[in-house]
This record gives structure tokens, C-alpha cells and sequence, in this order.
């Protein structure tokens, strides 16, 4: 594998963490989102430091795109409003389509479908930056792929885009028929954050769907088959300065810099419980996620990530009793976080690629079961 080029969620990163033994205090767990982020920065910083990023994640991803193949744009998109969260407002779904797609409407098709969530630390990203993904579940898998624009932090803060993550599945549970999607055959994946998302959306919409059984309401009928979750984070609660001292490469890991605006953009407010499970999914009860996790738990995490460990226990605890799920697990060696989103146009993406296609083979595999 040719060399890679350091980067966050499309961004290149000249210089990473300088290694260093975290202190005894920053190797306590954490109980609220003042532990994690200390005094909070002003609004103003918050969002003026998140523009900057953004408008740097764009480059990046611009030139991500350049690189030969090139990705798919969206077939159509879908502007929905929010239904679970306080925070009212709207936000958009892209939908990358099979070529069949099109005569659907004549032959009374329906496609699986799987509803994706991008990352960049809840505070950048786009739904179109895993667009080379969402080719390889098109043609491997003739899925549908729904790619969710959620709103970011700091403007939205938790818990609005784990809220606008159920309310995309809940949409397509309840329109998916109208959209030609099989809502028996669901999946759902994500990068990062959004990794994080495909796998805290289960947890808030069973809670969600339990609420509204309470009140009586009917709900479609439906079956989520799998999640993929790529590098994910799952656990708040562990510390940034021991999780990147655990890292077999510290100086691969994302900087303090930018994990610092993340934390600050997202977690409020400043009593926020970390180990709340919409948050820290490692910290659901093990009857929470037997009910909430579908079948399937695809998970990749990434050698020189500060998250490859709390990913790597995550997807070991949830393949056992009770909870007893199907896990396809990889640690992808050599590689930092979000290493496929590489900027660099001149080299080839075969390694990324080749993960994409084993990916949607175990997609393909959880959408052909009885």
C-alpha cells in the first residue's frame, strides 16, 4: 500500500499529536461534558473555528473527489423536517440510486436501502463526502443509498444529530414504500462520527418507536438488517490524553487542536452526562442494545486511531451473550483515522476500495437473509 497521507474526514493534516504520557488527572474517567471540555469557549470561537475547518474540509474534499474514480453526485435529494428533536428544523437527504431505479415506478420494484452518516466530528462534513462509498453499495449491493445531511455543532449540539439520525430512519420506514425502498431491508452505515451515529440511531429510535407504541401509535412495519460502522468513536467517558497514549502511533492520532473544537462544539451542555448511551454507546445496558442492534454489526477500525481499542471492545462485547450479534470485524493495520478520505488525487484508492467491496459483500449477505 503506497503511502498515506495523514488527514481528518478529507482535511491534510501536516502535523499530528506529539506523543506524551498523559497526567494522572487527565487519566480519570469522565462524568459530564465539563470534564471532557473544560471551561466552555464562547459561541462566537465555537463557530468562527468550525467555519475555518469547514472551508478547509471542502479543499480536501475536492481533491478527494479528483482522484480517479471519480464518485457518483446524488440521483435526488429530500429536504425533511425533524420530528424527535426539541430543536426544530430541517435537514436534507441525498439518494444515490441503482440505474434500474428509474423504471421502477413501472415494474413495482423496491431496493434495500442504506442510510449513511458522514463524519467530521459532528461539526464538519457533508452527506456527499462518502460518495465513493455510496458507489461501491449501488452497484455491489443494487442498494439505495440515503446519505443524511444532519445539522452540525456547534449551531446544534447534542443530542440533535443523533435525533436527526433516528428521524432519518424513521422517515424511511414510513416512506420508504413510497420511495421504492424495501423497508425489510434497511442498513445503516457511517464514518467517524457518523459512525458513531449508525450506531447510536438504533438506541434513539427504539427508544423513540417504544414512546410511540406507549401512545398508541402504529408503526410500519420494518427490519434494520445491519449497521456498518467505520472507526467509529463509542466512548466518551475515556479520556483524549489516554486515549491517544494507548495509540500504537501517538503521533498519528488527530490533534488535540481539533478533537478540542469538536468536544467543545458538541458536548453541551456542560452538565451533559457522558456516559448517556445516545453519546457513549459502549455505555448502553446490555438489554439496550440486544433490543436496539439489528443482526449485523459490521465494524473497521484503524491501527494508528486513538479509537481502534474502545472500537475493537465494542464490536467484541456485542458479538457475545447476550447481546450475540453477527460481528464482521477488521483492525485495518498501518492506517490513522479516516485514512480513505485522503485528499491526494495522484494515488490510487484500490486499498479503500478493496474494504468498500468486502463491506458491501457483508451488506449483501445481511440483505439476502430470510
Amino acid at each position: 500500500m503506497s503511502k498515506v497521507i495523514p488527514t481528518v474526514d478529507g482535511i491534510p493534516v501536516v502535523s499530528l499529536s506529539t506523543p506524551r504520557q498523559p497526567t494522572e488527572a487527565e487519566s480519570r474517567p469522565l462524568e459530564t461534558a465539563h470534564d471532557a471540555v473544560g471551561p466552555t469557549p464562547s459561541r462566537w470561537w465555537l463557530r468562527t473555528s468550525a467555519t475555518w475547518w469547514r472551508s478547509l474540509q471542502y479543499v480536501g474534499m475536492t481533491l478527494h473527489f479528483v482522484a480517479s474514480e471519480r464518485p457518483p453526485s446524488p440521483s435526488f435529494t429530500k429536504t425533511i423536517r425533524s420530528t424527535i428533536s426539541k430543536t426544530k428544523g430541517e435537514f436534507t437527504l441525498q439518494f444515490y440510486t441503482p440505474k434500474e431505479y428509474k423504471r421502477a415506478a413501472k415494474t413495482g420494484s423496491k431496493f434495500p436501502a442504506v442510510v449513511n452518516f458522514h463524519g467530521g466530528g459532528f461539526t464538519i462534513g457533508n452527506a456527499t463526502d462518502d460518495a465513493r462509498f455510496a458507489r461501491f453499495v449501488v452497484e455491489k449491493c443494487n442498494a439505495v443509498f440515503v446519505s443524511v445531511d444532519y445539522r452540525l455543532s456547534p449551531e446544534n449540539p447534542f443530542p440533535v444529530a443523533v435525533e436527526d439520525a433516528a428521524d432519518a430512519l424513521l422517515y424511511l420506514i414510513q416512506s420508504g414504500p413510497n420511495l421504492h425502498i424495501d423497508p425489510f431491508k434497511l442498513a445503516i452505515s457511517g464514518f467517524s462520527a457518523g459512525g458513531n451515529l449508525a450506531i447510536t440511531s438504533t438506541l434513539c429510535l427504539a427508544d423513540h418507536l417504544k414512546t410511540l407504541r406507549q401512545s398508541g401509535n402504529q408503526i410500519p412495519k420494518h427490519r434494520i438488517r445491519a449497521v456498518a460502522s467505520w472507526y467509529p468513536v463509542t466512548d466518551y467517558t475515556q479520556p483524549r490524553a489516554a486515549k491517544r497514549a494507548a495509540s500504537v502511533r501517538p503521533d498519528q492520532t488527530l490533534p488535540d487542536t481539533l478533537t478540542s473544537l469538536f468536544d467543545a462544539s458538541y458536548l453541551q451542555p456542560a452538565t451533559l452526562k457522558l456516559a448517556n448511551p445516545h453519546i457513549s454507546p459502549s455505555k448502553a445496558t446490555d438489554e439496550q442494545l440486544a433490543t436496539a442492534m439489528p443482526e449485523m454489526l459490521i465494524l473497521y477500525t484503524c491501527e494508528w486511531d486513538m479509537l481502534m481499542r474502545e472500537g475493537d471492545e465494542f464490536a467484541k462485547r456485542v458479538g457475545r451473550e447476550p447481546i450475540g450479534r453477527d460481528v464482521r470485524y477488521k483492525m485495518v493495520k498501518g492506517v490513522p483515522h479516516a485514512w480513505d478520505k485522503s485528499p491526494d488525487p495522484t494515488k490510487p484508492a484500490e486499498f479503500s476500495e478493496e474494504l468498500y467491496e468486502e463491506c458491501c459483500g457483508h451488506l449483501s449477505e445481511a440483505f439476502a437473509k430470510p
